[in-house]
C-alpha cells in the first residue's frame, strides 16, 4: 500500500494518490489530469474510484475529466446531487481498493454531502483519514458556504459539524493519519497549520475546536471571525456539481499565442480583461494600459478568484516566456476557463511594436520615509485586517485588498495617498487595479511593511495574532 499526497502550495490543497494490488484511488484530484494519469501508467496500476469528499468550492476538481479518461467513477457521500453519473455511497459504505478497503463517514456541516474517507489496511486496521474540508490541521471547516443550497442557518450547520466530529471523528484511535484536503492559506478555514498531515492524536490535543467543553461553546469558536467568502465560491461549486469543459479544450485555447496587433484587436472586441502575470518589480515597470496584475509567483488562483470574481469573464495574457501554459492551468483550477489568447513574445513584443505603455508610480521605504515627515499623509494599508492589527503605521488605514471592489468607490480621486501591503506583491495588484479604474492619485510603496518596518515611521506596538486566536 501506498499513500501519496499530492500538495499545491498555490490553492494550499492536498489530493490524495492511494495505491494496493495493482489498483489505486485518488481523493479531490485538482484539474489538470495529466499528472495522475502519468503516475497510474508508471505504477503499472488502475484506476478503481474517484472520491469527492464534498463540491469543493475553493477550485474545480478533475473528477469528471479524470473518470472519462479512465472509467473510473466518481463517489460521493450521501445526499450528494451532481449531475453527471456517479456513485452516491451510504455512510459506512466499504469500497475495496486491492487489499485495502476505505470506509465512507458521512460528515455533513461544512457542506451537507461532506464525507470523510477512513483507509483500512490488508489487516484491517485503521491507518488514515481523509478529512476533506471536515477536519483541518488546527481548525474545522467553515460552516456558512452551504447556506444558499439549504435552508440552514450557519449555527444550525456548525451544530451538524459538531455532531460529525464529536460522534464520528473523535472516538476513532490516536495514531489514524488525518489528511486534510487544505492547509494554511486557504480561505475554507481561519486557523490552520503549517503542517499537511497529522495523526488525530495530537489535534485531539492541539486543535482548539476540538477542545470544546460543549456544542454551544464549539458553534461560537467556529462562527466567530468568519470573513465573506470570495465571489468565486459558489461558481466554482456549480462547476464541481454540474460539469466543466474538458481542461484539453481549454488548455487548447488559452495556449493560442497573438501578434500584438491581434491581442489588441481581441481585447478591444470581447471587453476581455488583460491580466498581466509577470512579477511586481518587473510590472511596475512598464505594461498594456488597462491591464491587471496578478503575478505567478504568489498566491496566484485564490486572488484571481478573489479579484476578478466571475469565472465567464474573457482574459488576455501577459506572461514571461514560457510560463503561458503553467497560467492557463492554474486559472482553470479556479474554473477561469475563458482564456483566449496570449501575447506572443511577451510585453517585449507590445513594447517593440510602438504601443502605448504605461508604469506604477513607485518609491521605496526610505523615500516614504522622507515625503511623509512633518505631513499630514494619507497612508493605505491593503494587508489582510489581522496584519493590520498585528503591527501598522500610526496614521494607515485598513483597507484589506480583498474588498478593494467595495472601498474603491469611498476614494477621492483629487486626494494623493501613499499604498503599501506586506512585500509588494499585493500593492501591485492593488496599483493595477486603481490606474484600470481611473485612478492615478496614489504613491506604491516598494517592499511593503517589511521594508517599512526598517524606516525610523512611528508604528504601533506589536501584538501576536497567533495568541490572540487561541
Amino acid at each position: 500500500m501506498k499513500i501519496e499526497q499530492i500538495y499545491t502550495g498555490c490553492l494550499a490543497q492536498g489530493a490524495y494518490y492511494i495505491i494496493s494490488n495493482g489498483e489505486a484511488a485518488i481523493i479531490d484530484p485538482l484539474r489538470e489530469t495529466k499528472p495522475y494519469i502519468e503516475k497510474l501508467k508508471k505504477d503499472g496500476v488502475q484506476l478503481k474510484y474517484i472520491f469527492e469528499t464534498h463540491f469543493h468550492a475553493d477550485f474545480v476538481s478533475g473528477h469528471v475529466d479524470l473518470s472519462k479518461k479512465t472509467n473510473a467513477p466518481v463517489v460521493y457521500g450521501p445526499t450528494a446531487k451532481p449531475d453527471f453519473e456517479a456513485i452516491i455511497a451510504e455512510d459506512h459504505q466499504i469500497f475495496e481498493v486491492g487489499k485495502i478497503k476505505i470506509k465512507v463517514l458521512h460528515t455533513p456541516g461544512h457542506t451537507l454531502e461532506s464525507s470523510c474517507y477512513l483507509l483500512m489496511d490488508e489487516h484491517g486496521k485503521e491507518k488514515a483519514l481523509f478529512s476533506g474540508d471536515t477536519l483541518f490541521l488546527g481548525d474545522v471547516g467553515r460552516p456558512d458556504l452551504a447556506q444558499k443550497a439549504t435552508d440552514m442557518t450557519q449555527d444550525e450547520l456548525a451544530g451538524l459539524l459538531y455532531e460529525s466530529l464529536y460522534k464520528k471523528i473523535l472516538p476513532l484511535a490516536d495514531d489514524i493519519m488525518v489528511y486534510p484536503a487544505h492547509g494554511a492559506g486557504s480561505a475554507c478555514g481561519k486557523n490552520m497549520q503549517k503542517e499537511t498531515m497529522d495523526t488525530l492524536g495530537n489535534q485531539k490535543k492541539t486543535n482548539y475546536v476540538l477542545n470544546q467543553k460543549n456544542k454551544k461553546s464549539f458553534i461560537k469558536e467556529v462562527t466567530d471571525g468568519l470573513l465573506p467568502p470570495p465571489a468565486y465560491f459558489g461558481m466554482n461549486v456549480m462547476m464541481n456539481k454540474k460539469g466543466y469543459h474538458s481542461f484539453d479544450e481549454v488548455l487548447s485555447q488559452g495556449l493560442q499565442p497573438l501578434a500584438p496587433e491581434q491581442f489588441e484587436e481581441i481585447a478591444e472586441a470581447s471587453g476581455a480583461l488583460v491580466l498581466d502575470v509577470r512579477n511586481s518589480s518587473t510590472f511596475v515597470q512598464d505594461f498594456i494600459p488597462q491591464s491587471v496584475n496578478i503575478g505567478l509567483d504568489g498566491d496566484f488562483a485564490p486572488w484571481v478568484g478573489a479579484l476578478i470574481a466571475d469565472v465567464n469573464q474573457p482574459i488576455l495574457l501577459v506572461t514571461e516566456t514560457g510560463d503561458e501554459e503553467e497560467t492557463v492551468t492554474r486559472l482553470s483550477r479556479v474554473g477561469f476557463d475563458q482564456v483566449l489568447g496570449y501575447l506572443d513574445g511577451g510585453f517585449d513584443a507590445w513594447k517593440k511594436s510602438g504601443k502605448e505603455i504605461d508604469h506604477v508610480p513607485r518609491i521605496s521605504a526610505g523615500q516614504f520615509e522622507k515625503e511623509i515627515k512633518g505631513k499630514n499623509a494619507k497612508i493605505i494599508d491593503i494587508r489582510r485586517e489581522s496584519e493590520y492589527n498585528a503591527e501598522h503605521i500610526h496614521e494607515a488605514y485598513s483597507k484589506p485588498l480583498a474588498y478593494i471592489n467595495e472601498w474603491i468607490h469611498t476614494l477621492d480621486p483629487e486626494e494623493h495617498f501613499y499604498m503599501h501591503c506586506g512585500s509588494g506583491y499585493r500593492s501591485t495588484m492593488a496599483a493595477s487595479i486603481l490606474q484600470a479604474r481611473g485612478y492615478r492619485n496614489f504613491t506604491e510603496i516598494e517592499g511593503g511593511f517589511k521594508a517599512i518596518a526598517s524606516t525610523q515611521i512611528k508604528k504601533s506596538d506589536f501584538v501576536c495574532q497567533t495568541k490572540i486566536l487561541k
